[in-house]
């Protein structure tokens, strides 16, 4: 019997290892921008910390087809709109997606976005090597939310 206990603490202590790799990650304040009929893209905007150092890898959604990390930046005098392969979670920072800065595009829309949808979202977050997935439900707010006009490509 003490060796069954054994294993049994060992196969304890072996879950307790690898459910300790993840990340803990926060999200607030989720939000997609509504859409016009006709209209194919939106955005989607967050706040996300981690309380290790991370990085958001992808992110994607049972109710859009396509999702894509971007980042709008300067260049010269000119605003420029990328695709980013990961966004740095720092540990202990707060890492705000927002219209006119890292966001999330919202593509190949089948149907408009209204104020009030709620739009699911699985981020894939890596840390240590290891891959994380965080749902998010980001509610939709009108077009004039207070925030800036996101321009899109």
């Amino acid at each position: 019997m003490i060796k069954l206990e054994k294993w049994v603490a060992v196969l304890a202590m072996s879950m307790l290892v690898q459910t300790g790799w993840a990340a803990t990650i926060t999200v607030s304040d989720a939000w997609a921008r509504a859409t016009m009929p006709g209209q194919k893209v939106s955005g989607a905007y967050m706040q996300i910390q981690s309380d290790v150092d991370a990085r958001l890898l992808s992110v994607s959604s049972a109710a859009v087809p396509r999702v894509e990390v971007h980042e709008m930046k300067m260049d010269g005098d000119v605003m420029r709109m990328r695709e980013l392969k990961s966004v740095a979670l720092p540990k202990g920072q707060i890492v705000t997606l927002e219209p006119g800065g890292f966001h999330l595009m919202l593509m190949s829309l089948k149907k408009p976005i209204a104020v009030g949808d709620i739009i699911p979202l699985m981020l894939v977050v890596e840390s240590g090597g290891k891959k994380q997935t965080i749902e998010v439900k980001a509610e939709a707010r009108g077009m004039d939310g207070g925030m800036r006009d996101h321009h899109h490509h």
